[in-house]
């Protein structure tokens, strides 16, 4: 079946596979999956998405992220599929407390692992707990991975970006640092918009840091910053994530998925690994006439096509990744002469928080 999505180049593209949307840990700004919105296990057979990958959309060197709830609740399948199905690059998102019961041999076989990690003691603490658990199967998964080992923040009113990704770095034990704003799904209020304001100081500070240390020889692999940085020279058409473009969900009842967050909305779906994909999602105005579009490829697009917060809220969201872009552009002459390319390959992270 003649695939309808362009590759712009690219031979090899980024399946997120749903592993289960059950997840053993209670955050309290995550509201789950709708118990509606897909199965708890998968349904199809690894034939059928063997078949998908490899003769359908006719991929020979695919990437395969597992993706939840919390899939190493399924440690079995993904070892199955592992075991199966060919890729080039195996990724994991996690929160990390099973990271312990997963073999080395195949923890050793993933390209990326990113860790729901949301930076100081009480930070992390309050939004998910485990602190010290999570830690501890961080160390013991560092002595022998050598890929990519990205602690994934989700950033709300309680963290401070500035001390909290400060904090990840001097851990010195995860190679990236990334995060998410907790925003749209939650309730918009006056205390949000407080917060964007303490955030965005934050992020300002952060960037001057983050080129101060540069110039000192030491790089931080700090991800929204060097995507914006990546932009300068590339820039982007679409989310950084690629969703819907270069990468596709694969929910557990065989339905293609542009985005994993938002399964139960019918401009999400896209096909299905039995017939193939049948469509393309288009970014919606204002964004592609935004001068800051190179650079934040509209940010997502659950973001850009479900507007929860009204127009009000969209502007303030706006102005967060406007920041982010303006405090990294400043100095856009020395980054460029760094040629920063972010990510080699698509790993789950969206950039632009």
């Amino acid at each position: 079946m003649k695939r309808l999505i362009d590759l712009d180049g690219i031979s090899s593209m980024l399946y997120i596979v749903i592993v289960t949307p059950r997840c053993n840990s209670n955050c309290i700004y995550c509201g789950g999956f709708d118990k509606d919105a897909m199965p708890e296990e998968i349904q199809y057979s690894l034939d059928d998405l063997k078949y998908f990958i490899d003769s359908v959309m006719k991929d020979k060197n695919p990437s395969i992220a597992f993706y939840g709830g919390e899939p190493l609740l399924e440690i079995e399948k993904i070892k199955n599929i592992m075991d199966k199905i060919h890729a080039e690059h195996y990724i994991l998102q996690t929160n990390g407390l099973l990271l312990d019961k997963v073999d080395r041999d195949y923890l050793e076989r993933f390209s990326t692992i990113l860790i729901s990690f949301d930076g100081r003691k009480e930070t992390h603490e309050f939004y998910r707990g485990n602190y010290t658990k999570v830690l501890e199967n961080v160390r013991r998964t560092r002595r022998y991975f050598n890929g990519e080992l990205i602690a994934r923040m989700t950033a709300s009113k309680k963290t401070d970006i500035f001390e909290d990704v400060k904090h990840i770095l001097s851990l010195d034990l995860f190679t990236h640092v990334h995060w998410q704003i907790d925003a749209v799904w939650s309730e918009y209020s006056d205390e949000f918009k407080r917060w964007v304001e303490f955030y965005n100081a934050g992020i300002r500070k952060l960037v001057d840091f983050w080129v101060d240390e540069i110039r000192r020889g030491i790089m931080h692999n700090i991800v929204p910053f060097l995507g914006v940085a990546t932009a300068i020279t590339k820039g982007y058409t679409y989310p950084p994530c690629a969703s819907g473009k270069r990468s596709f969900v694969i929910a557990p009842d065989g339905r293609v998925l542009a985005c994993p967050i938002c399964p139960e909305l019918e401009w999400n779906v896209l096909g299905d690994i039995y017939s193939g994909v049948k469509r393309e999602i288009e970014i919606l105005d204002p964004c592609p006439k935004c001068s800051y579009f190179k650079f934040c490829g509209a940010r997502c697009l659950f973001f850009n096509r479900e507007r929860l917060w009204g127009e009000e809220g969209f502007k303030l969201v706006c102005s967060t990744v406007k920041n982010l872009a303006d405090s990294v552009l400043q100095y856009k002459e020395e980054l460029r002469e760094l040629k920063i390319n972010y990510p080699k390959y698509l790993n789950t992270t969206e950039i632009i928080p």
